[in-house]
């Protein structure tokens, strides 16, 4: 496919990056710890962290680990929420030459084993809540070395204390556990002081992080990301978000809030690493589903740069304190992981004055493949132009090119592309071409400009009566309708037209009724779209990184 989409770029984006710039993430830390060792890094529970305390932090974590025989391509788990342990953690692993498997602390003690004894991870960080669904698997592992850390560690004597105290006697978060040879974070960082550490010799082919996938419709695989593909993805991201960077005042890091888990690979790389090459700050929310008590922390605050999930989004411009929150300073509001809904979009707007400016990603791509220009009108239901040194193409189902006009399934080229499945040939040939393209299962269009649009994933389409049915295009309809806080479509089996279309609904207004909900499908929708069930629930089932586990759904069809 032509590359029309680099007529239309922002001006200032470049139509391609330079992956070279940087050997290494550890090079690239190495570099952004020393140049802003001025600046604060992150702000967690009213405190602020410096660059030069993460630096010589992660550099005391990196020699302990060396002392434990953690070498260059040693898997090493961490199974944080966003607290100021896991930028730790992480920097400390990739400066060690190790390898990081984010792993979400909301698994189930089977989903946990799977990750453990798939990649092989011979040490642990973990915090101290989650160490009974440890403890219900430790004995089946691989693992020789458990580094058990608390929500207070790094937050002072008094204060830490303090914290604790109410993590483990007051909220009762930290369920009881044994876990005897468990090290605790603190005294794990007060031997890396005392120990020497030697920087290993790591280049852009050197594995980084296991990412393992959402697990939606089985068994969670970890895609293989190499030092190079995660610094391609954050410097084609900062070559994107130029036009709003330039816009903060000079002098002004940027303050971007992580309220998306930084375990996920969307934080990861947008928030957690992009952030520190920017010398930005990043606000850690541990725990984004306290809307109440995120929007208490954001008023503090003049923020930057919001990068969420629709249901994210929703939440926040719901709430009825989003008016407490200066949103003057914000220039980026990027919307990922899943589809941002048009209802979302529109109140987001209304509320804080920062259009959603969508994007798209997967885990195997480490993860931005396309976005719309941060200095455009807004959301316009699409997911926009690839980024710099990105190609995308739109594929039948026996991989040739569709005609012009045509919908296909999107595959991508470029250097954020993972090198394949861990341990999964066979599902990395299936995955991926001999020339390096990904297929990556979602179905779309481009314009004639070259911006394309998600009609939806190759396996969620329904089939009714022989037509093709979206349902991002019903959740869009249903989405708008007052009452509907948020909502999702599935196919379910029906012998005689195929599939039938199921709506499962979650309710603002508690007056809502499914007559109600018909009633507006059969005012909006053709009727091979109109659902033949409607459900109410009081949340949809998600994954970590807050994509509808659709699978759930079909699942409880009777």
């Amino acid at each position: 496919m032509e590359k029309i989409w680099l007529k239309h770029y922002p001006p200032g984006v470049p139509p391609d990056v330079d992956t070279g710039r940087y050997r290494s993430l550890a090079e690239l830390l190495d570099d952004c710890l020393g140049r802003w060792h001025d600046r604060i890094a992150f702000r967690c529970f009213g405190q602020g962290f410096g660059y030069a305390r993460i630096d010589a932090l992660s550099r005391a974590f990196a020699a302990y680990l060396q002392s434990l025989g953690v070498k260059r391509g040693d898997r090493v788990a961490v199974m944080l929420p966003n607290l100021p342990q896991l930028p730790v953690a992480v920097a400390a692993i990739l400066r060690a030459g190790g390898v990081v498997v984010n792993v979400n602390p909301q698994l189930a003690p089977r989903e946990l084993a799977h990750l453990l004894k798939d990649s092989g991870a011979q040490a642990i960080v973990l915090l101290e809540n989650f160490a009974a669904t440890l403890q219900a698997v430790v004995g089946t592992l691989p693992l020789r070395h458990v580094v058990l850390a608390a929500t207070g560690d790094l937050l002072g004597a008094v204060s830490g204390r303090l914290v604790n105290h109410l993590v483990r006697n007051v909220r009762r978060q930290v369920p009881e556990y044994q876990l005897p040879d468990a090290v605790p974070f603190v005294d794990a960082l007060a031997a890396g002081r005392r120990l020497p550490f030697v920087p290993p010799a790591l280049g852009p082919d050197d594995l980084a992080v296991l990412q393992y996938t959402g697990g939606t419709t089985g068994a969670a695989k970890a895609a293989v990301l190499l030092h190079r593909n995660i610094v391609a993805n954050l410097l084609q991201c900062e070559a994107w978000y130029r036009p709003a960077l330039q816009r903060l005042p000079a002098g002004e890091p940027p303050l971007t809030v992580a309220a998306l888990p930084l375990h996920h690979i969307f934080g990861f790389t947008v928030i957690l690493m992009l952030g520190l090459h920017l010398g930005g700050c990043s606000l850690l929310i541990p725990d984004p589903h306290d809307t109440t008590e995120l929007l208490k922390q954001l008023a503090r605050h003049r923020v930057h740069s919001f990068p969420a999930v629709n249901p994210l989004f929703a939440a926040v411009a719901r709430h009825p304190d989003v008016h407490r929150v200066d949103w003057s300073a914000l220039q980026l509001a990027v919307g990922g992981g899943m589809a941002v809904q048009r209802a979302t979009a529109r109140l987001w707007l209304e509320k804080t004055g920062c259009p959603i400016c969508e994007g798209y990603g997967l885990t195997e791509t480490s993860p931005t493949v396309t976005c719309n220009p941060v200095d455009g009108a807004g959301w316009n239901g699409s997911i926009g132009f690839p980024l710099p040194g990105t190609e995308l193409q739109l594929l039948d189902d026996q991989g040739a090119e569709v005609a012009p006009g045509r919908p296909g399934e999107i595959a991508v080229r470029g250097p954020q592309v993972m090198a394949g499945y861990w341990q999964r040939p066979d599902e990395t040939a299936r995955a991926m071409t001999a020339d390096g393209w990904f297929r990556t299962g979602d179905i779309g269009t481009v314009d004639a400009q070259g911006r394309f649009t998600i009609v939806d994933r190759k396996r969620d389409m329904i089939m009714v009566g022989g037509f093709s049915v979206a349902p991002n295009e019903i959740e869009d309809v249903v989405g708008t309708m007052p009452g509907v806080l948020e909502c999702a479509v599935v196919g379910v089996p029906d012998p005689p037209a195929g599939e039938a279309v199921k709506l499962v609904v979650v309710r603002q207004d508690a007056g809502l009724t499914e007559a109600g909900v018909r009633a507006w499908c059969d005012a909006h929708l053709p009727g091979c779209k109109r659902p033949r069930r409607v459900e109410f629930r009081d949340a949809l089932p998600r994954s970590a990184g807050g994509k509808v586990l659709r699978r759930e759904l079909r699942d409880a069809w009777p």
